[in-house]
């Protein structure tokens, strides 16, 4: 009873978990306030990963960007940020999972894209046709290529490309879009 008196009582809204969390560094309280939503962050990587597994792995990984991500946003709504943010690494996930699979949807429309890993291939044949990628891409427009590298090497999203190129946000989408077309055909030019 005595040592009830004297201890801090356990925060009750999310802010207090997160000013509590940025004041002492201390992961507990972090851990207490993602243990509200875990549930909901599970569901919502199901619903987009559609595997047990790697919504537990995504999950797992969400919690560990929050370690980063809360010291360096300041958060008002901590709940809808913690969905959107959630659905955003899962969106990159299956983003990742199409690149390898060399697939692309874009808006409902289906782009065969060029930038894909050839499993039929040996090594000496895989690294020709990586240099003919490589020199494909460098008879892009400087805008185009630059879209590309940004989307795919780096990630980057169309609203982080129009941002970073200045570009207008129409116009990252065509580039991308010029520069997918462009480089299957000169990579087709090379095949044959």
């Amino acid at each position: 009873m005595f040592f009830k008196r004297f201890r801090k009582p356990k925060p009750v809204t999310d802010a207090e978990y997160i000013s509590e969390y940025k004041a002492t560094g201390d992961l507990e309280w972090l851990s207490a306030l993602y243990e509200r939503y875990m549930d909901l962050v599970y569901a919502v990587c199901f619903k987009y990963l559609r595997d047990e597994e790697e919504s537990k792995d995504a999950v797992m990984q969400l919690f560990e960007q929050l370690i980063t991500d809360l010291r360096k946003y300041e958060i008002q709504h901590f709940k809808s940020w913690l969905h959107s943010t959630a659905r955003n690494y899962c969106l990159m996930q299956l983003r990742q999972r199409k690149t390898v699979a060399g697939e692309w949807n874009d808006e409902a429309e289906v782009i065969e894209m060029p930038l894909t890993v050839w499993p039929e291939t040996d090594g000496l044949d895989l690294e020709t046709k990586l240099n003919q990628l490589d020199d494909c891409l460098k008879n892009l427009s400087e805008e185009q290529r630059t879209s590309i590298s940004l989307f795919y090497l780096n990630q980057k999203t169309y609203a982080d490309i129009a941002e970073l190129t200045g570009y207008d946000l129409k116009n990252v989408k065509s580039h991308l879009q010029n520069g997918r077309r462009n480089l299957k055909i000169c990579m087709d030019k090379n095949r044959e």
